[in-house]
């Protein structure tokens, strides 16, 4: 070896090692205890708005609500089902802040879509509503939910046209309030996160979303608007097992919202009053049902389910 031979030494290997985990294994150390994959297990957290100033001077007409409103009730109507949730234990978080031109910002459950894996930040259709979305993710992050999409692009999606049927199995619905685009957007993720099943519904015209036409009131058993839901959804639920039972009034399902109720759990669901053809027909098979006053809330055409996010659920 010649003595002019230089001995360097070696740049050391990486030392600091990637930890092997899924996401969902760190979500209770990193972020919370935040998911949901149902409609009707244990809900134990929730995120509204109460409604601010935007609600104190609105025209009515622009912003799609059938008459004005007395902001007292509105906001009483509001406090009670917050305080059913906290009576049956659960965490009731809220929204803030929110622009004063957006009366319809109450309506949550059309600016999240809650996942295992955290929230998709929707993207309204209408422009009355667009830009309500941006406070949301501002709760959310405080909150330390996290985000795991924001609609982009040309997409449009409202959150009460995405529903869980079971942890692999998602009704995702087209119309004027989801298009395409957002569709395919939501799908990706869904499926990533071990979706296998997404059944596509369209929403007629005339119509917004699926909580108005189909909703589920414990693990096996769902109430719909049946002239407005697809035959092929059905035939998709029943062959899981899952029994279909028909709003029987018209104008309870369309008028008063008789189907937009919550499942506080299995067999458990706060219902707007004055549905009682289509609590009778909940009742007999085996559903107890909350009733709440929501008849000032009901103006804008959205009820108990348009008015929570769900944010955890067992």
């Amino acid at each position: 070896m010649s003595k002019d031979f230089r001995d360097v030494d070696s740049i050391p290997g990486e030392r600091w090692f990637p930890k092997k985990s899924e996401f969902l294994e760190d979500m209770k150390d990193y972020w919370g205890d935040w998911g949901v994959a149902s409609e009707v297990t244990k809900l134990k957290a929730v995120l509204m708005r109460r409604p601010g100033k935007e609600i104190e001077d609105f025209d009515y007409n622009e912003v799609r609500f059938r008459a004005p409103i007395d902001v007292d009730k509105f906001r009483e109507e509001h406090d009670n089902l917050a305080q059913i949730y906290k009576r049956h234990d659960v965490a009731v978080h809220y929204v803030e802040n929110q622009r004063e031109d957006r009366p319809n910002a109450v309506f949550m459950r059309d600016l999240v879509f809650m996942t295992p894996e955290g929230a998709i930040v929707t993207r309204p259709a209408m422009e009355q509503r667009r830009g309500e979305e941006r406070y949301v993710a501002e709760a959310l992050a405080k909150l330390g939910v996290p985000i795991v999409r924001t609609i982009t692009g040309d997409g449009i999606f409202e959150g009460a046209n995405g529903m869980w049927v079971d942890r692999k199995t998602v009704i995702l619905a087209t119309g004027s309030r989801t298009n395409r685009s957002a569709y395919s957007q939501i799908e990706y993720d869904l499926r990533r996160m071990g979706v296998e099943d997404i059944i596509p519904m369209p929403i007629p015209y005339g119509h917004a979303h699926i909580d108005g036409l189909l909703n589920f009131a414990s693990e096996d058993t769902v109430m719909i608007h049946a002239p407005q839901v697809p035959y092929d959804v059905c035939e998709a639920l029943m062959k899981k097992g899952i029994k279909i039972l028909e709003a029987p009034s018209q104008t309870e399902a369309k008028d008063t919202l008789g189907v937009n109720f919550v499942a506080l759990e299995p067999g458990l669901v706060i219902q707007p009053e004055g549905n009682p053809r289509c609590r009778e027909e909940l009742e007999k098979n085996n559903i107890k049902v909350i009733p709440i006053d929501f008849s000032e809330i009901l103006k804008g055409w959205g009820a108990i389910h348009c008015a929570t996010v769900f944010l955890k659920r067992e």
